[in-house]
């Protein structure tokens, strides 16, 4: 179909040059697209270094204020359950003594109301030896000898108690007083 111009040949020439160019553009595109696609690819890498350099940092920063943060914690806590620990002692320390204080003057109340009923007895038990002597010195019945041969044991045994009495009478003596002049 050619009219002898030469037209086919030209429009099959123009066709050609208009592929080749097309090519050409669409590697061109291709080419740079590709750079543009690797330059991407870069900076998203080099993106996640940094923000994973950046976290490591963080986190490392954050372990070093929480690390500072509890020594400081358990510092204060340590400190805490010492001064309790302290007053927790000395609380103890006052309540033994407030016991062992109620304990001594309850312990004196009693030898000070035993103390009067001992020393009655004494009396009554040493005047009523000094009668049996009396008694003992006049030659009566064998009965009276008995009871004056026994006389001196039950004496003695008196005497010991009193002994007791008085020894155990001063302390309540003292107690005595600091009690009526507390009140």
């Amino acid at each position: 179909m050619s009219n002898g111009n030469g037209v086919a040949a030209t429009l099959g020439t123009a066709a050609e040059a208009v592929a080749e160019k097309a090519k050409a553009v669409g590697g061109t595109v291709t080419r740079r697209a590709s750079d543009a696609v690797k330059a991407a690819k870069e900076a998203a890498g080099s993106a996640k270094k940094a923000v994973a350099k950046r976290a490591g940092t963080a986190k490392k920063a954050v372990a070093k204020r929480a690390g500072t943060a509890r020594k400081a914690v358990a510092k204060r806590v340590a400190g805490a359950k010492e001064s309790l620990a302290a007053a927790s002692a000395g609380a103890r320390a006052e309540a033994a003594e407030l016991k062992r204080g109620r304990a001594a003057k309850k312990a004196a109340k009693k030898t000070a109301s035993r103390a009067p009923a001992k020393k009655a007895v004494a009396r009554k038990v040493a005047s009523k030896p000094a009668a049996r002597k009396v008694a003992a010195k006049k030659p009566v019945a064998g009965k009276a000898v008995a009871k004056a041969t026994r006389a001196p044991a039950k004496k003695a045994a008196a005497k010991a108690p009193a002994r007791k009495a008085a020894a155990a009478k001063s302390p309540a003596r003292k107690a005595a007083p600091r009690k009526s002049a507390g009140k």
